[in-house]
């Protein structure tokens, strides 16, 4: 707040400003909706769209208005002379929404709206810098800046596949621009974001789940054009510190980029067209796993967040280094997309393309067998894990003084530390199915590669440039990175068990080893789409406590308020030992409630 203030704006004028564009976006909104079915601008149910109903289109208008009046009234008897930044990126997001209302209408070729997107985004780049040659970028500068606009623009507009997602990411962005970058972007800049913010708040109305009102190419791409345009303002505004508000931006719109790129790059291995629509953008994938559309939403939501949190760390400082940060951010999308690629999505044949095209056997080694991609990864975490033992090993100058040495020492490091990993036996591990046994293999590697360490670093080097504190603090950290990542997919797992509606609700009578083997065979087995929410058990040492991370209820006395609680789909008995009186009294229990019982069978011949 103290940079927005710096440039003359106080917080209540962007409140004002913020208000009345919410009003303005909510009232036409309520007029396009009437109006659209009038002029055939209606979109009827498809599975790419991920509703039921015809749906009025358009409120890109609606957007773009509101926008436009909530800006105004912070900039009167404003001369052009004076307009700085703000009115080039106006300028282009308004060429941006014409294109998205043409194609609205007259259903404009995929290729004819990147042309002009592309066009639109080289007359912003000459807008913002100038034609002067002593002050004009470098046409490499030039290129990134134009293509950035145009794909930015599109990703926008290919998030728009599920009722508020594309306007609550975009809320979420535009927000966190606005705080993060306020003196690079100027005071015109942040009132226009402060508009688009309260425009999308007010859209958001009729658009959250079940949307009433679609944004439309218009919206979506005048949303993308002030989102990219703005992100280009302090890259030209500052050259020197180009890397910084490229890496901010990139973090503040990491959904609508990683969703993009998620998609292409599957199509593209499938076989497919990318400007062929279909449910295979990351929500509808996170549905296909039985979340709900409005979880869905939520995680995206929550990634956008992260994505902005991210880059408020960096551009706060706070002591924190970017590269690990960073590093750590992209394992971690790479992680989920490499998971999510695993997942059917509905109604969709791109599951089914992308095992019998051509790069199938390569996909499914790198995300099923993770031959290569395993060792890839752990280049990754092998130099960011020693970078970031040098990190905390040194601070400040005496970092800077020793960055020579790691540099130098780095591939004795990588040298030491591939091999023992691959010793270890930890590349013929499966991820699914991580748990202690693995773990043993992981210490086995990590300790194996730091003997090795410390005998080149002994016999070769005597130990000049190899640190002893980075040494201690290395393998730790690398312990824990390879931890996280290889336990990530059982987690994923977890979570997507626990959270599916589609999956039935499973109390387990007897939580010993029949029943925790029954339990682990459940979160394994995706098919079986069952999830399992209690035990109840008649050992009293077992009751009121978690076994294999399902909580003992209690005994039979508890069976019948424990499935009422729990909303239980189905009882299963996993122990011979559970008949007589007892079983009669859980189909008594269990017939009342019209609940279905099953018992475990063990055959061994």
């Amino acid at each position: 707040m103290n940079d927005v203030a710096a440039l003359g704006l106080s917080p209540a004028l962007l409140a004002l400003v913020a208000v009345v564009a919410l009003g303005a976006s909510l009232g036409l909104g309520a007029v396009v909706r009437r109006v659209a079915p009038s002029i055939g601008a209606v979109v009827p149910p498809r599975p790419d769209r991920w509703h039921n109903a015809p749906t009025p289109t358009m409120g890109g208008i609606a957007i773009a208005i509101g926008t436009v009046a909530g800006f105004a009234i912070a900039t009167p008897g404003l001369g052009l002379s004076t307009a700085g930044a703000w009115l080039p990126v106006l300028l282009a997001s308004m060429a941006m929404f014409v294109v998205g209302l043409l194609d609205d209408r007259l259903q404009l070729s995929p290729l004819a709206k990147l042309v002009a997107s592309l066009a639109i985004g080289a007359f912003l780049v000459v807008a913002l810098t100038g034609a002067d040659p002593s002050t004009s970028p470098s046409f490499v500068l030039t290129l990134v800046a134009t293509v950035w606009f145009a794909g930015v623009c599109h990703a926008l507009n290919l998030l728009d596949n599920m009722d508020g997602l594309a306007a609550g990411v975009a809320l979420i962005a535009t927000v966190f621009m606005a705080l993060l970058l306020p003196a690079s972007l100027g005071w015109g800049v942040v009132v226009l974001l402060a508009a688009l913010a309260g425009a999308l708040a007010g859209f958001l109305f009729w658009n959250r789940p079940p949307a009433r009102l679609f944004m439309g190419d218009s919206g979506s791409l005048f949303i993308g054009a002030v989102l990219a345009a703005s992100s280009l303002v302090p890259v030209f505004g500052s050259r020197i510190a180009f890397v910084s508000p490229a890496v901010i931006a990139v973090l503040i719109l990491v959904v609508p980029l990683f969703d993009t790129s998620f998609v292409l790059v599957l199509r593209r291995l499938a076989g497919r067209k990318a400007s062929k629509g279909g449910t295979d953008h990351v929500s509808h994938r996170l549905a296909s796993l039985g979340f709900s559309e409005r979880s869905a939403v939520r995680i995206l939501y929550l990634l956008g967040l992260i994505g902005g949190a991210a880059a408020w760390v960096l551009e706060a400082g706070l002591g924190v280094d970017m590269l690990p940060l960073v590093a750590a951010f992209g394992v971690a999308l790479m992680l989920l997309g490499l998971y999510l690629a695993n997942v059917q999505a509905y109604n969709s044949e791109d599951f089914i393309a992308l095992q019998k095209s051509s790069f199938a056997p390569f996909l499914k080694d790198l995300t099923f067998r993770w031959h290569a991609g395993q060792v890839l990864l752990d280049l990754v975490l092998i130099t960011v894990s020693y970078y970031a033992a040098f990190r905390l090993r040194f601070d400040g100058e005496d970092f800077d003084s020793f960055i020579p040495f790691f540099t130098a020492t780095l591939p004795v490091v990588l040298g030491c530390r591939l091999p023992a990993l691959y010793a270890s036996g930890l590349y013929q591990r499966v991820w699914d199915t991580f748990g202690l046994r693995d773990l043993a293999a992981v210490v086995r590697g990590v300790g194996l590669g730091s003997i090795f360490i410390a005998a080149v670093a002994a016999l070769l080097y005597r130990f000049t440039g190899f640190q002893r504190g980075v040494l201690l603090i290395d393998p730790i950290l690398l312990t824990i990175a390879i931890v996280i990542t290889r336990g990530s997919f059982r987690a994923m797992n977890l979570v997507a068990a626990t959270r599916s509606k589609r999956n039935r609700r499973v109390l387990v009578y007897g939580a010993g080893a029949f029943g925790q083997l029954l339990v682990r065979e459940m979160r394994a087995n995706a098919h079986w789409q069952m999830n399992p929410v209690a035990f109840i058990d008649d050992d009293p040492a077992k009751i009121h406590r978690w076994i294999v991370g399902v909580p003992v209820k209690g005994s039979l006395d508890a069976l019948e308020a424990t499935i009422r609680h729990h909303g239980v789909d189905e009882v299963l008995l996993s122990s011979p030992a559970i008949n007589g009186a007892v079983e009669g009294r859980i189909r008594e229990v269990c017939g009342q409630l019209h609940l279905p019982v099953r018992r475990l069978h063990m055959d061994i011949s």
